[in-house]
């Protein structure tokens, strides 16, 4: 979702003053990750306000539940693995987005006898003159079957041709350190990513590109990950309100770090969930989406006639079972 609707951390997210609050991986990297957690100011939130559930889905679909429903408030398709965040990134840059798009990462991926483990992007940098010169590497590879190939940052191009057009793939952020293979994209439709992804491990193999990476410790760039597909609807849509998609939760959570999550949920709940309690409180409106692997709940206002205030007060509160829920 880069260049277009950015995870943003929390203290960030509540400068730019946003008016609706998305938090992604909610729900922990395990069972354990809920085990005495403490979140009091999430706790009071969440018994002040309603919930109802925005996305039910599957930990399995090619989106997850956070970026459906970011993709919703910005008026795009959120069927998933059909998102299409890179041509809304072509749409933002001023450029042409009529044609079918999608998004390039470079990658690591560790062949093994029964799994291809995909290496997180961070884990493997690429400066900017190196993905620049890797681009220009492969470009004619991708230009024999009508992919035009553009930078955009290192770990990120933008790709058009009409090799994308319907074509579901799935999020980076469900193969980041897992095994991709449950995650490629339909044989039929994905014949031409699939074998271009042949040609270039073939091409790279062996590259002088890798061997100066290998020289400086760093893994080779032997793959790369197809994301963010799709087409703009016409006219493209803008967003109705001031979304923040909150990013604390998201690298422990996808490194599978229990206690890295469970400490950066207690800061989210001493900073974000704090300022939202206290808007609550004052009888502001909240509009809170906690997400997990599977589903999408949202919080908000609910009006409340007197005795419900009454009976709200001397009620037990309780966290839900956010890890049941999400």
């Amino acid at each position: 979702m880069s260049l277009t609707a950015p995870l943003l951390p929390a203290a960030q997210a509540l400068a730019a003053g946003a008016s609706e609050w998305i938090v992604p991986y909610a729900d922990g990297p395990a069972d354990n990750a809920w085990a005495d957690l403490q979140l009091p100011h999430l706790q009071a939130l969440l018994t002040a306000l309603s919930p109802r559930t925005v996305v039910q889905g599957s930990e399995y679909d090619f989106s997850p539940p956070h970026e459906r429903v970011l993709a919703r408030t910005m008026g795009l398709p959120d069927t998933p693995g059909l998102i299409p965040w890179a041509a809304l990134a072509a749409s933002n840059l001023g450029q042409d987005a009529a044609q079918a798009c999608a998004f390039i990462t470079p990658s690591h991926w560790h062949i093994g006898a029964d799994h291809v483990h995909q290496s997180d992007p961070a884990a493997t940098p690429l400066g900017e003159e190196e993905s620049q010169q890797l681009l220009a590497l492969i470009s004619p590879w991708f230009a024999d079957d009508g992919i035009a190939l553009q930078y955009l940052q290192p770990d990120l191009w933008l790709a058009r041709g009409d090799a994308f057009e319907n074509l579901a793939t799935a999020s980076m952020d469900r193969v980041l350190n897992r095994d991709v293979r449950p995650w490629f994209p339909d044989a039929a439709q994905g014949a031409v990513i699939q074998r271009l992804q042949s040609e270039v491990q073939m091409l790279l193999y062996t590259h002088v590109f890798n061997d100066r990476r290998a020289a400086q410790g760093l893994q080779p760039i032997n793959a790369f990950w197809v994301h963010g597909s799709g087409r703009l609807p016409a006219p493209a849509s803008t967003p109705a309100s001031q979304v923040a998609c909150i990013d604390d939760l998201r690298t422990p959570a996808l490194q599978g770090n229990v206690q890295a999550w469970r400490q950066a949920w207690q800061q989210l709940d001493g900073s974000l969930i704090a300022q939202l309690q206290q808007r609550a409180e004052r009888g502001e409106a909240v509009k809170l989406t906690l997400s997990g692997e599977r589903h999408a709940v949202q919080w908000v206002n609910a009006p409340r006639g007197f005795m419900d205030k009454i009976k709200g007060m001397f009620a037990t509160k309780r966290l839900p079972n956010l890890r049941d829920m999400l």
